[in-house]
């Protein structure tokens, strides 16, 4: 049409045809931006990393399985309430220090959990390692928009990538050095990130603080805005079966070994990770953001359900736990880019109310659904997070209008910086 103008037009100039460069590669990256996607890929190990020893630590600590499960809910809970303070930290002694802060607090706190001799101990210093992890997580996207080559679309590629890799391999570590010891695990992800300290600071240029100076109130502010909270409560139901699936999984595989629990994760994680980068962005474009997410919602509340229904056929439970990762991953996204479309304030702060509510409100899922399992039975787990996130559906589905009504109203594009710090706090 452009070509047709031009020649028919006698206002038109000629010129020379310019053949378009092909669009960069993510993986063509300063060793800075290495430096800090190998130690996001450790960071993410976190999450999954004590699913296969959870049965090991209960039995060597003479813990039960609700006291166990507080590893999860230290960690979430005290990630969620830090990360009100990370734009602050952030903002006032720039990305690197705030990167290596991070990374040190977890080298720290994750060599006292292997070192501990009791199951409190191991639950106090897993809330440090989530303290680190919330200083840490909360920069790094930024820091890999700013210091990589080509867009934003391919920042977020390496990024995604990155947290893919952490989710998914960080079972299989547990179950490879859990099968030495419990603590083996704890002692391992201190090394590599003390590898990843060293690459930072090596690699990483100096990051001066710029922009404006959060405060601790801006987050509160923000939840004002009903479509910001709505999208917010929603992620708490959600997080409380994601956090239920984490912790009751393992017990509810009474005959697999560490190994094999590690393994059952890892096919979980990545599962989370191919539909979190490929088969999320295709279903927004085909079906839009929020009935995607209302309908991956109610899968996943399906398949909890047919866990709940069957939990004392392990086969069917480690499938379940598998095909959660698929309906996981997509969430993940689509739930990114709705706060990120709908919010009416910076991205930075709507991340940081965002992820302080629905951390913070799911943490409790895993302490409440395995005292379910030592009160009741083995099938109450699975029925209460089906129930938790069936209402995060009925909430989606009530607050769908409100939500449409923001997405549509705000601006087509955001900035890089907006963009990743709301992309960022999404990477759970």
């Amino acid at each position: 049409m452009t070509d047709l103008a031009a020649r028919t037009s006698p206002a038109a100039p000629t010129t020379s045809p310019v053949t378009a460069e092909p669009p960069a590669s993510p993986w063509r990256q300063p060793r800075a931006v290495w430096a800090v996607a190998f130690a996001c890929v450790i960071a993410f190990m976190g999450i999954g990393l004590v699913d296969p020893i959870l049965k090991e630590i209960a039995a060597q600590l003479e813990a039960t399985p609700s006291q166990v499960s507080l590893l999860f809910t230290s960690y979430m809970a005290v990630m969620g309430v830090a990360m009100l303070v990370t734009g602050v930290v952030s903002s006032r002694i720039g990305a690197k220090r705030t990167l290596l802060a991070g990374l040190v607090l977890i080298i720290v706190f994750a060599a006292l959990a292997g070192s501990s001799g009791s199951v409190g101990a191991v639950i106090g210093f897993r809330a440090g390692w989530g303290l680190g992890n919330a200083l840490f997580i909360a920069t790094a996207l930024s820091t890999i928009v700013s210091a990589s080559t080509g867009s934003l679309a391919s920042a977020i590629i390496l990024f995604e990538a990155a947290l893919g890799l952490g989710i998914a391999s960080g079972p299989l570590l547990g179950g490879l050095l859990g099968g030495i010891s419990w603590r083996g695990p704890f002692f391992g992800v201190s090394v590599l990130m003390a590898i990843a300290v060293a690459a930072t600071a090596v690699f990483l240029p100096a990051t001066p603080p710029t922009g404006r100076r959060t405060s601790l109130a801006d987050p509160f502010r923000a939840l004002r805005h009903p479509a910001l909270l709505l999208l917010a409560l929603v992620a708490v139901f959600y997080n409380l079966g994601f956090f239920t699936l984490m912790a009751a999984g393992p017990f509810a595989l009474p005959s697999f070994d560490i190994m094999q629990v590690g393994w059952t994760f890892f096919g979980w994680g990545v599962l989370l990770a191919v539909t979190s980068v490929v088969v999320a962005p295709r279903l927004q474009r085909r079906f839009g953001t929020v009935p995607a997410m209302i309908a991956c919602l109610a899968l996943f509340a399906l398949d909890l359900a047919v866990m709940a229904l069957l939990a004392e056929t392990e086969a069917v439970v480690a499938v379940g736990i598998v095909l959660a990762g698929a309906f996981l991953g997509v969430n993940n996204t689509l739930v990114t880019e709705a706060v990120m479309g709908a919010a009416p304030v910076e991205r930075p702060v709507a991340s940081a109310a965002y992820s302080f509510v629905r951390f913070t409100g799911g943490a409790v899922g895993p302490f409440v659904a395995l005292k379910l399992a030592e009160h009741v039975d083995v099938h109450a787990p699975f029925w209460f997070g089906a129930a938790a996130v069936a209402v995060g559906v009925v909430v989606a589905l009530a607050g769908a209008r409100t939500v449409n009504r923001a997405l549509h109203g705000a601006p087509a594009s955001h900035s890089e910086g907006e963009a990743a710090a709301i992309a960022v706090g999404d990477a759970d």
